[in-house]
């Protein structure tokens, strides 16, 4: 099971036996046969936790007592702890799932959850950069004189960087043995020049990180999850695992062609180290770039060029509204950016319709 956190282990651990074994296989099932990601496996987990717990203090003493009314009260007193109707839309549906599963499974003999209601959650329309601001921020990496955001880490920067190298992390490239003979290959580069090298190669790996989340519109995990192989350099298209496991290919343009070029001839290899595997965007220390990492990244350099606060998923946005003010197609879209329902995508539609709508408050005399 996917490990959620302590108070949620606590839970679970206090929950019946029979109670207890129902969660660790419905979180399987999520793994194994949904194909679900650790994430989700986790936020699944934490709510059916919560829910079970709150089945124990009502008097269920087996799974078989699970009904109707022990849902909505658990919901009710999530309302009045004041969870966001987003919170309490996600928990509902966490419910009916764990539900149907376990009617499946023959634990309950009927779908209690079918049901049960939840409130609509309210969707906020994205905010989106304008083009010559999204331009702003993939470019900056190379308009900047010095690199901002965390350049030294692998994992998230709230972990002090350890002092000198890590023992399990060697440097990428070793300094020559001292007095090597002169038949020996020409040395590599020394401890200065490789650190100069490094320090070179971080503004590479913002810039096709900036240029790769802005002109796919993938989300932050996936790029961090790209390999090298994954890039089709002929047809420039990359192959994008995305949620579930389902595999898509989303073109790329010729800047950020250039781009991957560069990072790949010349920024790549100064970090490439024992843990660099087949990734394609590493972390300064070597390792596969962190989701966390990458998102400060971004954020620093919009902070920089004078943008308002952006994430990487602001940059999906960007790319998904600046496509369809451009006259692509809804149905494109929805391939491009990997959502399972055309819904997920139309939130787009409203965002160019408010658009357009301000822009004619603005200009038009009879607005």
């Amino acid at each position: 099971m996917s490990r959620p956190d302590r108070g949620t282990r606590a839970m679970h651990q206090a929950l019946p036996p029979e109670l207890r074994d129902a969660v660790d296989d419905f979180a399987e099932h999520l793994s194994r046969v949904r194909n679900r990601s650790a994430h989700t496996v986790r936020a699944y987990v934490t709510d059916l936790v919560s829910l079970l717990d709150h089945a124990v203090r009502m008097g269920c003493v087996d799974l078989a007592e699970l009904d109707l009314l022990v849902l909505r009260s658990w919901l009710a007193k999530q309302r009045t702890t004041g969870a966001a109707r987003t919170s309490l839309a996600r928990r509902a549906a966490s419910a009916r799932a764990f539900s149907a599963w376990a009617h499946r499974a023959g634990l309950l003999s009927a779908d209690v959850g079918a049901a049960l209601a939840s409130p609509r959650a309210h969707r906020e329309l994205p905010s989106v950069l304008r083009a010559d601001q999204a331009a702003a921020l993939v470019e900056a990496p190379s308009r900047l004189a010095t690199p901002v955001g965390p350049s030294a880490t692998d994992p998230p920067a709230r972990q002090a960087p350890p002092v000198g190298p890590a023992p399990t992390d060697p440097p990428a490239r070793q300094a020559p043995p001292v007095g090597a003979a002169p038949t020996d290959p020409p040395p590599g580069p020394t401890p200065g020049a490789a650190q100069t090298a490094g320090t070179e190669a971080v503004p590479l790996r913002d810039r096709v990180l900036l240029e790769l989340l802005y002109a796919t519109g993938v989300r932050v995990s996936e790029a961090c999850g790209l390999d090298v192989g994954d890039v089709d350099h002929g047809r420039r298209v990359i192959r994008v695992f995305g949620k579930g496991g389902r595999e898509r290919a989303v073109p790329y343009g010729v800047p950020a062609q250039r781009a991957l070029d560069e990072w790949l001839r010349r920024g790549r290899p100064a970090l490439v180290g024992a843990r660099s595997g087949d990734a394609l965007l590493l972390g300064a220390r070597g390792g596969r770039l962190n989701p966390t990492t990458a998102r400060q990244i971004v954020g620093a350099y919009a902070e920089a060029v004078g943008l308002p606060r952006t994430s990487p998923h602001g940059l999906r946005h960007s790319a998904a509204t600046h496509l369809l003010e451009g006259g692509a197609d809804l149905r494109a879209v929805q391939e491009l950016l990997g959502h399972a329902s055309l819904a997920s995508t139309q939130i787009y539609t409203h965002v160019s319709v408010e658009r357009l709508r301000a822009a004619y408050r603005q200009a038009h005399p009879r607005a």
